[in-house]
C-alpha cells in the first residue's frame, strides 16, 4: 500500500485564501487496476484560475491544478515505469490516474498526457511554457487578436505565466510590446531581460498618460489578464477594430464584492472593437501543435520559460498565495 497526502479545501475563499481554509488529507491508495498507473509527483503548478473557480464547486473537494509525475508502478503499457505525465491532479504526493480523452466541463478539468518532448529542459516548463500556461498564451494572442508586423500590442499581468510569454510572441511576431506589471523589479525584468519595449509600473504611474506617451500611434491588441479600470483605461486607447483577448480579471479574484470600472460600450462601437474572452480547452485537441512551436522557440533562444519555484509539498498553499499577491515573475510552480 502507498501513502499519499492530498490538499483538500474544506472552505469557500473569503477574500485571500487562508491557510485554515484548506487541510492536508493522508491516505492508502488502492491497489492498481487494469490500464491505471501510479504517480509520483514532481512538479505542481499553482496559478489563478484556483481561486476564480473556488466559488463555483461545493466543498469540500481535492485542490486540483496541472502537475507533472513519473510513474512508479504501471497496468498500463503506453505508460511504463518512468514515464512523465501531465495530469490535472493538483495538490498530491502520490496519486493513480489511467488515460482519459480530455473531459471538460465548465470547472473540472481531467485530462492526461505524456509529457510532451521537451529536448532536455526541465519537467518544469511542462505545467508552464509547454503547458497549459503556454498554450493559453499562444493561442489566446494568436488566435484572437491576429497580430500584424509594426502593430502595437498591451499585456497586463505581464511578469506573470501568461503575460510574460504573450510579450515575447508578440515580439517574435514583429509586434511593439507595452506590458503593465506591478513593481519597478519586474518592469526592469521586461524590459532588459524579455525584450519589451516600455514596461509600466501600475502601482506607481498614471496609466492613461503613461500609455499614451509610451502608445502615441494608439494600441490595436490587448492581452487582459487584470480587467478592472486599468484594462478600461487601456481599452479607451484602442485603434479602430482593434482585438482583445480576455484571460482573466485576477484584479477582482479576492475582493468580496465586484469592483466597478469605467464603461466600455463607447470605446466598442466607435472604434469598433472586437473583444472575446476565451477558455484554452477550447483548443485542446490542438496543444501538441503549440507545444511544438513553444519547444521550438525556446530552443531557438526566441522565448525564455521563466519560472519562479518554491520547494515542498508543505508549501504549495505558501506558493499560492505569494502567487496572487504578485510575488512571482515568471511560472509559479513547486517542486514536490
Amino acid at each position: 500500500m502507498v501513502k499519499a497526502r492530498k490538499w483538500v479545501v474544506k472552505k469557500h475563499f473569503d477574500g485571500v485564501p487562508k491557510l485554515s481554509d484548506f487541510e492536508i488529507v493522508e491516505y492508502e491508495l488502492p491497489p492498481l487496476k487494469d490500464g491505471e498507473v501510479l504517480l509520483k509527483t514532481e512538479w505542481v503548478s499553482v496559478d489563478p484560475y484556483l481561486r476564480a473557480y473556488n466559488k463555483n464547486i461545493p466543498v469540500p473537494y481535492d485542490q486540483f491544478s496541472f502537475q507533472v509525475g513519473v510513474v512508479q508502478e504501471t497496468k498500463n503499457p503506453k505508460f511504463p515505469v518512468g514515464t512523465k505525465v501531465v495530469t490535472h491532479k493538483g495538490w498530491c504526493d502520490y496519486v493513480i490516474v489511467k488515460e482519459t480523452t480530455p473531459q471538460v466541463s465548465q470547472f473540472r478539468r481531467e485530462l492526461t498526457y505524456k509529457l510532451p518532448d521537451l529536448q532536455g529542459m526541465s519537467p518544469s516548463i511542462g505545467v508552464g511554457a509547454v503547458g497549459m500556461p503556454g498554450v493559453t498564451a499562444y493561442f489566446g494572442f494568436l488566435e484572437l487578436c491576429q497580430p500584424k508586423a509594426g502593430e502595437t500590442v498591451v499585456v497586463t499581468g505581464a511578469a506573470g505565466a501568461v503575460g510574460s510569454l504573450v510579450g515575447q510572441i508578440a515580439k517574435i511576431k514583429g509586434c511593439k510590446v507595452i506590458g503593465f506589471a506591478g513593481s519597478d523589479e519586474k518592469c526592469q525584468w521586461l524590459e532588459k531581460e524579455l525584450g519589451f519595449d516600455k514596461a509600466l509600473n501600475y502601482k506607481k504611474v498614471d496609466a492613461q498618460t503613461a500609455l499614451k506617451a509610451a502608445a502615441p500611434k494608439g494600441v490595436d491588441c490587448y492581452f487582459d489578464n487584470v480587467g478592472g479600470e486599468l484594462s478600461s483605461t487601456i481599452i479607451s486607447q484602442m485603434n479602430t477594430r482593434g482585438r482583445v483577448a480576455v484571460c482573466g480579471s485576477i484584479s477582482a479574484y479576492n475582493e468580496k464584492e465586484v469592483p466597478r470600472a469605467s464603461i466600455l460600450q463607447p470605446s466598442l462601437v466607435f472604434k469598433e472593437l472586437t473583444i472575446e474572452g476565451f477558455n484554452v480547452y477550447r483548443w485542446v485537441d490542438r496543444w501538441t501543435e503549440g507545444f511544438t512551436q513553444l519547444v521550438a522557440w525556446i530552443k531557438s533562444g526566441q522565448l525564455k520559460p521563466a519560472e519562479h519555484v518554491t520547494e515542498g509539498f508543505d508549501k504549495l498553499y505558501d506558493a499560492f498565495v505569494g502567487m496572487l499577491a504578485g510575488e512571482n515573475t515568471g511560472k509559479a510552480v513547486v517542486k514536490v
